[in-house]
């Protein structure tokens, strides 16, 4: 966490959070020397043709911006420069990009709690998506073409009214950089940018997710009902006649108060919650069991030979000795446990180690799954 990273402009990683995380912006130039992208435009407008995968085309016509949302047919691409300004935009190309994976991999001093997606975009001269401020942190890498950034502090977030995205009304630039490829710029939450093509441009923008207080309670809650277990049903031998028969009673109240004060939680809920809320999968995810599976006795040596990787898509997490993936959460004993923080930091695990058992029949099952495979020979 000491040694200065040239993706983070010289800083150290302890530096950079403690001066510039969440606080402020920071221009990186050459942060990825010799990086000129992981596709073509070609290739992520094909990538954003396929089904399961989240994509965006935003246009600007006659003074007018528009928005569209997967699924996209080629044809509805053609022709877009002779009518106005566009771009495409593609989320999650780390699931359907190893290259895109080992890209995020360079981030990993952000925890995977907070990490979102590999978002690219692309857009021809003079494309963007207008003026506006995002609630998550975000590193934009510059692939293909230059791309001119925009930035303000401004407190005033008043948005376009009837606009179909969160374009600020009244943009005031107060720094401008030109990013070409290897350049980076990272961006608090909630600091307004434009970023506008100045010709063929290709931006990779590594997202970090912040989640609202209000989402992460709702969510709790919903975890919440498939755990607690009240006793009793509700009952009132010693009813009494009332004035209004419409008005609720206050020993129904107390009664009714006293159930509901029952429910509790401890840090073990809220921690075993965060870590299936945060590692579930978008609901667009799905993965597929092998087509031919190998036995457990083959897979087991596979594992020794050759070692594990998790499938692009899984998400997986841990803490105290729980393991959460795509959703679950299992509690493992420390061997274990050891052996399944190592896949979950690196995405994979190498082969010549010593796997426990508790280990193996895991990493077979999610292996059925298709949340991992073993690695290539």
């Amino acid at each position: 966490m000491n040694i200065k990273l040239p993706l983070l402009g010289g800083l150290t990683v302890n530096e950079f959070l403690r001066d510039y995380w969440q606080k402020k912006p920071l221009l990186i130039r050459q942060a990825v020397p010799g990086f000129k992208g992981l596709l073509d435009p070609q290739q992520l407008i094909d990538l954003a043709c396929v089904a399961d995968v989240q994509a965006r085309l935003v246009t600007y016509q006659r003074k007018q911006w528009k928005l569209r949302h997967e699924p996209f047919e080629p044809s509805d691409f053609e022709g877009l420069s002779k009518k106005g300004k566009w771009s495409v935009l593609v989320q999650g190309v780390n699931h359907f990009l190893p290259t895109g994976a080992e890209l995020a991999k360079q981030f990993n001093f952000i925890p995977h709690a907070r990490f979102d997606d590999l978002m690219v975009s692309y857009a021809p001269k003079g494309g963007g998506v207008g003026p506006h401020f995002d609630h998550y942190d975000v590193f934009l890498l510059q692939g293909l073409g230059h791309r001119r950034w925009q930035i303000s502090t401004q407190k005033d977030r008043t948005l376009v009214e009837g606009a179909p995205l969160r374009l600020l009304k009244d943009f005031k630039v107060e720094q401008e950089w030109v990013l070409e490829a290897g350049d980076m710029l990272y961006l608090p939450p909630q600091c307004g940018h434009n970023g506008i093509a100045e010709d063929d441009c290709m931006t990779y923008s590594i997202g970090f997710r912040t989640p609202w207080y209000q989402e992460l309670a709702e969510q709790f809650l919903v975890y919440l009902q498939d755990r607690i277990e009240i006793e009793g049903i509700y009952a009132d031998p010693g009813l009494k006649a009332q004035k209004h028969p419409a008005e609720i009673s206050a020993d129904m109240l107390q009664q009714v108060g006293r159930a509901i004060r029952k429910v509790k939680w401890d840090d073990e809920d809220i921690a075993n919650f965060l870590g299936c809320y945060l590692s579930e999968p978008k609901p667009h995810i799905f993965f597929d069991a092998p087509a031919r599976s190998l036995t457990e006795e083959r897979f087991g040596q596979s594992l020794q030979k050759h070692g594990v990787m998790l499938d692009l898509k899984t998400q997986m997490l841990c803490h105290d000795n729980t393991i959460f993936i795509n959703g679950d959460a299992h509690q493992v004993g420390m061997g274990c446990y050891r052996i399944l923080r190592e896949l979950a930091d690196a995405r994979s695990l190498p082969a010549s180690r010593k796997f426990t058992r508790e280990a193996t029949d895991l990493l077979y099952q999610w292996y059925l799954d298709g949340y991992l495979t073993p690695r290539a020979k």
